[in-house]
């Protein structure tokens, strides 16, 4: 079983390779199961992904939880390996073995069992083995709550599938976590807006504007109506649905600077991996988006559509990670926050957005 977290139909409306990707990395995807056993065996066959003169970034992890508590983390060695080369648009495929995970020594008790897979890699479940029965886990009534982003949202740099800052965010919170953060392809995709229409949701949240500036995919007269058209499509499904639009986090590269982003080669040269902004600030006054232009719109569009939709709200982004949290912890890559930084998104998100006075709070869902 290969978990897609985009419905068939709308991989069929895209020939894009980069989503292709994201959306079959099983960000938020976790098996949960309820069981007396002490033993637990997955076998899985990951997509490991290679760029040609990008240094390799770490394997994919595993997280289990025990009824909620981080119990165990593992890799799973082997598997696919994609290599990609970016100055020549080619790709290499090698196939390689499953790979087994064994968590051994669980309690002897009823429990919940979780495992989450990693949300960096492409992951096919083969087998799950387990030495006593299992069930599903009982609905345990918490709100279910709906996220769409570009990689931050995805997981980039963070430590593992559980403290990606939309995990940490939704356990803060105590609500199931849908994680729509698709790497790269946060693009106001109709498909997207439409998936997320049909899927159910107590909350929904949409972060948008860094894919954008750094795809440089559209000047500011067709953002002002893909943003229209995506929330008139979330809401056709959703229409009294407490829906929250975040603007962009804190990147000083894209702050003024329109797109396309681009690796840095002098820095590949020197075996590290950064972007930068290859636009010219002048473009701006011709429509070419950045990210202060977005924030600025985006706040715009939600007062303007305040009066007829309540349940709209608008968040800064800049109040997840701003211009003090860059100076004490900054990108990496220039584009995305590293594990620490994950931890303080997500913990803010709780505090800002779910906590009781907050838009999305989870009192009154």
């Amino acid at each position: 079983m290969l978990p897609h977290r985009l419905p068939a139909w709308a991989r069929a409306q895209s020939a894009d390779p980069q989503l292709a990707k994201a959306e079959s990395q099983p960000s938020g995807v976790r098996l949960a199961f309820r069981t007396r056993a002490t033993t637990v065996e997955l076998d899985a066959l990951p997509t490991k992904y290679t760029y040609v003169g990008i240094p390799l970034r770490p394997e994919g992890v595993y997280d289990l939880l025990v009824d909620g508590h981080l119990t165990e983390q593992a890799v799973v060695s082997g598997g696919n390996t994609l290599t990609v080369d970016m100055a020549t648009g080619t790709t290499n495929h090698e196939p390689g073995p499953v790979g087994t995970l064994r968590f051994a020594d669980l309690p002897e008790r009823v429990k919940d069992v979780e495992i989450w897979l990693p949300h960096n890699e492409t992951t096919e479940i083969v087998a799950l083995r387990t030495n006593a029965p299992v069930e599903p886990v009982p609905d345990q009534g918490h709100p279910v709550w709906l996220h769409h982003g570009s990689s931050i949202s995805h997981g980039s740099n963070a430590a593992s599938p559980t403290t990606t800052w939309p995990a940490l965010a939704a356990s803060l919170s105590t609500v199931e976590l849908v994680n729509l953060g698709l790497g790269g392809s946060a693009l106001l995709d109709p498909f997207t807006a439409r998936t997320m229409r049909d899927t159910p949701a107590d909350l929904i949240s949409l972060k948008i504007g860094i894919n954008l500036v750094g795809a440089d995919l559209m000047r500011l007269r067709a953002f002002t109506a893909a943003v229209h058209g995506f929330l008139d499509t979330v809401r056709e499904g959703h229409p009294t649905t407490p829906l929250l639009v975040v603007s962009p986090l804190y990147c000083p590269i894209h702050e003024d600077t329109p797109g396309p982003g681009a690796f840095d080669a002098d820095a590949l040269r020197s075996g590290e991996l950064r972007f930068r902004a290859t636009g010219d600030p002048g473009d701006r006054s011709s429509g070419k988006l950045t990210l202060t232009t977005v924030r600025q719109e985006l706040s715009r569009i939600v007062r303007q559509r305040a009066d007829d939709d309540p349940n709209l709200s608008y968040l800064d982004g800049r109040d997840l990670y701003g211009e003090t949290d860059f100076s004490e912890l900054p990108l990496p890559d220039q584009l995305h926050p590293d594990a620490t930084a994950h931890r303080r998104i997500g913990e803010r998100f709780a505090r800002l957005v779910f906590g009781d006075d907050g838009p999305l709070s989870t009192a009154n869902a």
